[in-house]
């Protein structure tokens, strides 16, 4: 199963973090309160039974807390991006240092290739590959090579044309058990075809970005329904407030990378 995790790389969010890049109008996040819930979602990821690798914020990147994006990590391969905003380019050096330091062995997407870690879901070792406005059909392609070379075998999931989504992960997630939450515009999309649609009433869409991490759930809090239709399923919830991330385009995937 793909949801065995032992530990997470996550990196909190720098002084500056409300000067990240964001296509949404839901006001400006506040620092503190930004700080308190990532505090939360650091201890939810331990009670998960995972060892945290705590990266030093980084200033020079404000969005550097959305970790995932800046590398896609699996059992047998492990790709650094190369993120489709320019201003985010230089966030992959400290993931590439980071990983190197507990020897996990990386290749990386090349230009003209761009690819966002958000747009990658893993259901069981197949892949999911978004193209997106920050993942181009090169930078999906070299990460379909790689993944198809280790072993893995993958789907590309176009949603430029899909509205109020920056990545396939804000639309989709997988739970395992051949589950995948989708929002209504992606879960009849036909690479979903082969797999139990569980679905996000309108109006929670923003709950779509919940994580399986081994025996729980995590979800972002304020979505009733969904949190109900998860534990119909059986599945053990943690709901965790967003609020601030939500602000800035970020969800609860974006925040860590577990591996």
């Amino acid at each position: 199963m793909s949801f065995r995790f032992t530990r997470a790389i996550v990196r909190p969010p720098s002084s500056n973090f409300a000067d990240g890049l964001t296509s949404v109008s839901l006001g400006k996040p506040d620092l503190a309160r930004a700080l308190r819930q990532f505090a939360r979602y650091c201890a939810a990821l331990e009670r998960c039974r995972l060892q945290l690798v705590t990266l030093p914020d980084d200033p020079e990147h404000p969005d550097s807390t959305f970790v995932e994006d800046t590398a896609v990590l699996a059992a047998r391969c492990n790709v650094i991006t190369r993120p489709g905003a320019p201003s985010r380019g230089g966030e992959t050096t400290e993931i590439r240092e980071a990983l190197s330091g507990l020897d996990i062995n990386t290749v990386s997407i090349e230009t003209p290739g761009t690819l966002d870690g958000g747009d990658i879901c893993d259901a069981d070792g197949h892949f999911f590959i978004g193209v997106s406005q920050r993942t181009n059909w090169d930078g999906a392609q070299q990460l379909a090579a790689f993944l198809e070379k280790a072993g893995y075998s993958t789907a590309s999931v176009d949603i430029r044309d899909v509205p109020d989504i920056l990545h396939l992960k804000s639309g989709i997630a997988s739970l395992g058990d051949n589950r995948v939450v989708a929002i209504d515009s992606l879960a009849g999309h036909h690479a979903l075809k082969n797999h139990e649609i569980v679905h996000v009433s309108p109006g929670e869409e923003y709950a779509a970005n919940c994580v399986r991490v081994n025996d729980y759930v995590l979800v972002a809090a304020g979505f009733p329904s969904f949190e109900r239709t998860l534990k119909s399923l059986g599945y053990a919830a943690i709901a965790l407030d967003m609020s601030e991330f939500q602000k800035m385009d970020g969800g609860l995937s974006c925040l860590s990378l577990r591996f």
